[in-house]
């Protein structure tokens, strides 16, 4: 528990924020590719999807490794649009709302969900249940002024 409590606290810093979203991604596409989809990096840590959904604007594939929480024994996921801590919602999260229709890559099987963008009471208790499962979401919420997104992934 010692490395996780110090993983969580490099991972609430700027420095984290500035640097993170340029290596961990492409580490983790790297790595997946790699393994055929079976690994992920960053799933050490935390659990971990590789997330295709359809472009907002460009309309072509896009790959996009995220951490997520499971829900319901591995039949829902949730989403976190925190962008490390960053101004700005993720981009992944626009192509997400202009087609919720995507597939993860889930403990090396393809799974075709839906993107439910969770809101009010909903989203707060996904957001309680996200911050007892990795507290440094609530460092990243406290340095944006945006509410940060909260997806919930279906099985189709």
């Amino acid at each position: 528990m010692r490395g996780a409590r110090v993983v969580q606290k490099v991972s609430s810093t700027r420095a984290f924020a500035r640097v993170a979203p340029h290596v961990v991604p492409a580490l983790d596409r790297a790595v997946h590719r790699l393994t055929r989809g079976k690994v992920l990096l960053s799933a050490q840590m935390l659990p971990g999807v590789v997330l295709t959904s359809t472009g907002a604007r460009s309309g072509l594939p896009r790959r996009t490794p995220l951490a997520c929480m499971p829900e319901d024994g591995g039949r829902h996921w949730i989403l976190v649009g925190s962008n490390f801590g960053r101004p700005g919602h993720p981009a992944w999260s626009h192509n997400l709302l202009a087609h919720p229709e995507a597939e993860i890559s889930w403990k090396g099987r393809d799974v075709p969900v839906t993107a439910l963008l969770l809101a009010g009471e909903e989203r707060a208790a996904a957001w309680r249940a996200l911050l007892a499962f990795w507290p440094p979401y609530a460092a990243y919420q406290a340095r944006v002024e945006r509410e940060i997104r909260v997806f919930r992934l279906v099985r189709r």
